[in-house]
């Protein structure tokens, strides 16, 4: 059960990452575009800010979730690493309920935002609905929810980009 489980999340991690490396590579390739069609061809295009921000929050609340993972944020840990073993245990427990409530918190909240706002449109695409606009509240919520069990019941996975000196040097 417990290796089904760090593969399904193997597999939910690479998902994340998929995601939030495409919108960051479509946010790179937006701007660009976007400040030449203003400066350059001094027509400004409506739709490439719109979109960035669109993909930023996608970036932001998948990724997120992704980089949580395999513990790549920012985080201080000072003070805890001055703790005794038993004491650095319970306070990383006490950090892994916290931040599952703050998933929950992006779930149900963000669950609701998206109702709120789903017959809403964006005025540059009037297409998309609002709603659609703020799925990756919940989730990056329900990704990273399951990111936090896996790391309470199994561990924080491993890395699967070796340190520096595992690496082959080139020849």
């Amino acid at each position: 059960m417990a290796a089904t489980f760090r593969r399904a999340m193997d597999a939910l991690y690479l998902l994340c990452v998929i995601v939030g490396c495409t919108a960051l590579v479509l946010i790179s390739a937006i701007i660009p575009w976007a400040v030449f069609t203003r400066y350059v061809l001094n027509s400004a295009a409506s739709w490439p800010e719109p979109l960035a921000v669109l993909l930023t929050i996608v970036l932001t609340f998948i990724g997120a979730a992704a980089a949580y993972r395999l513990n790549l944020h920012m985080n201080v840990g000072y003070f805890a690493d001055q703790l005794p073993q038993p004491f650095r245990k319970l306070l990383e427990l006490l950090v892994q309920i916290l931040m599952a409530l703050i998933a929950l918190f992006m779930i149900v909240w963000g669950e609701s935002l998206v109702e709120v706002t789903w017959h809403n449109t964006i005025a540059d695409f009037p297409f998309l609905s609002v709603g659609v606009t703020y799925l990756p509240i919940p989730i990056g919520g329900l990704c990273l929810l399951l990111f936090i069990v896996e790391r309470i019941w199994l561990g924080i996975p491993p890395d699967p980009i070796p340190a520096h000196h595992e690496v082959a040097p080139f020849e």
